[in-house]
């Protein structure tokens, strides 16, 4: 079966990893095979993470491909580790989300906060409040390969271990690692697991990546207006969205993930990165349409 057939639908999901039982940053968007326009799930719905988990394990339409746009592991390769100098720090990215989840065991909504406070573990994080942990080194901080890949193409990555600032994404990095851990089993994650030829498939996702494919120019990537989306999604082949006038960027962000993984999905190329060996598959993963 070609990629091009692989998969019938797919899902663009806006991740947050927000404190509280319900985000707004959380935006879930799907479309169909074919050119038709991209539709929000549950449109009017404030998502929380565990709605998302009963979404993807009860609710997902069958063959369905799922961009999650968070970091799915840490940085590993760079220091042998990825905690270094700690006895707990975990083989591969399998053991950091069950290692993510047992600690946060407690912590409600699938937060990660006893994971970023724990001492040893925090050690590794830049934290709000001025908080750098002494292993956190100077400048951007560490990167997987998949963040170095990022980079080459022009893009601006942040580290996973960074938790401030706006464009970082360390916070929904972790938050999505108690998800991932959860649906071992249900849904493989790619590359982490390997592809069974059928059915549904989740994967990382960075959908600064998607706006630059749809012609939208740097620094203009979070589309606040109808019309704006629109003209990214015909640069996609895409129909348009209904509506007109504003129109929220985790919403508008969610509907491009959508439809690009369409078009996306169907590049064989893309599946198989010169630099994703089995080794960095298993333990730092991949952004899916970096090549």
């Amino acid at each position: 079966m070609s990629t091009r057939e692989r998969f019938r639908h797919f899902a663009g999901i806006d991740w947050s990893g927000a404190v509280g039982a319900r985000q707004r940053g959380i935006r879930v968007a799907l479309c169909h095979a074919g050119d038709a326009a991209p539709i929000l799930v549950r449109a009017d719905h404030i998502w929380s993470r565990e709605d998302v988990l009963a979404w993807l394990t009860d609710d997902l339409p069958a063959d369905t491909l799922v961009g999650l746009d968070l970091g799915a592991s840490l940085p590993f390769l760079d220091q042998g580790s990825y905690f270094p100098g700690w006895s707990r720090s975990p083989p591969n990215a399998r053991a950091l989300w069950t290692l993510v989840d047992e600690i946060c065991a407690d912590d409600p909504h699938l937060a990660a906060t006893s994971f970023v406070d724990h001492p040893q573990a925090s050690r590794h994080f830049r934290r709000h409040g001025g908080r750098v942990g002494d292993l956190f080194p100077p400048g951007r901080g560490r990167w997987r390969l998949a963040e170095h890949a990022q980079a080459a193409l022009g893009l601006s990555p942040v580290s996973n271990l960074n938790l401030v600032g706006a464009a970082q994404v360390g916070k929904s990095s972790l938050t999505g690692m108690r998800m991932l851990h959860r649906l071992a089993g249900r849904v493989p994650v790619w590359p982490f697991d390997p592809d069974p030829g059928h059915g549904s498939l989740l994967l990382e996702i960075y959908t600064s990546l998607a706006a630059r494919e749809a012609g939208v120019r740097a620094g203009r990537s979070k589309l606040r207006d109808v019309d704006a989306l629109n003209a990214a999604l015909a640069g996609l082949g895409s129909a348009p969205v209904a509506g007109a006038g504003a129109i929220d960027d985790h919403a508008s962000d969610a509907l491009l993930a959508a439809a690009w993984l369409r078009v996306a999905a169907t590049r064989p190329g893309l599946w198989h990165p010169s630099a994703l060996t089995p080794e960095v598959a298993r333990i730092e993963g991949w952004t899916f349409g970096v090549p």
